[in-house]
C-alpha cells in the first residue's frame, strides 16, 4: 500500500474524529455543567487535539514531502491557503474552551460551574467552519484556485 494512501486514510479518520467529537462537546454543553462533566468534556476536548494534531501532521507531510501532488499544486492555490486559513481559525477558536474546561474540571466534582456564552459559540463557529473546507477541497481538486 502506499504511503499516500495511507496518510490520506489518516486525515480522512482525523476528521472523522474532528467532527465526532465537537459535536459531543456540543450535545454535552449547558449553561451549568458539574466539575464531573467538565472533566468529561475536556477528555472529549482530548481527543479533538489529538486528532487535530493527527490532521496537520498527516496534512503537511502529503505537502510538503512531495507525496502525490507537487507542493507547488497546493502552494500556488489560493483555495488551499484559504483552507489553511479556516482549520487554523477553527484551532485558534478552541483555545478559549479547551483552557475553561481543563482549569474549570478541578475541584469538588458536584459543584455547578457556569458556562459563559462565548464559549457556545465558539463551539458552534467551529462546528460550521469544516461544512466549508470539502466544499474547497472539492474545488482544488478541480484545479480551481490555482495561480501558479
Amino acid at each position: 500500500m502506499s504511503t499516500e494512501i495511507i496518510l490520506r486514510y489518516v486525515r480522512f479518520i482525523s476528521i472523522f474524529a474532528i467532527v465526532g467529537s465537537l459535536i459531543s462537546e456540543h450535545l454535552l454543553l449547558k449553561k451549568e455543567l458539574t466539575r464531573q462533566e467538565l472533566d468529561r468534556l475536556s477528555r472529549i476536548d482530548a481527543v479533538y487535539g489529538i486528532a487535530a494534531v493527527v490532521l496537520v501532521v498527516a496534512g503537511l507531510t502529503l505537502w510538503l514531502g512531495s507525496i502525490g501532488k507537487p507542493a507547488v499544486y497546493y502552494t500556488k492555490n489560493w483555495i488551499f491557503l484559504t483552507k489553511i486559513g479556516l482549520f487554523s481559525l477553527i484551532g485558534i477558536l478552541s483555545i478559549y474552551p479547551t483552557v475553561f474546561f481543563v482549569k474549570s474540571r478541578k475541584g469538588n466534582p458536584e459543584e455547578e460551574i457556569q458556562i459563559q456564552s462565548a464559549i457556545f459559540w465558539m463551539l458552534r463557529l467551529e462546528l460550521l467552519l469544516p461544512f466549508i473546507i470539502p466544499l474547497l477541497a472539492g474545488l482544488m481538486a478541480r484545479g480551481v484556485g490555482f495561480f501558479g
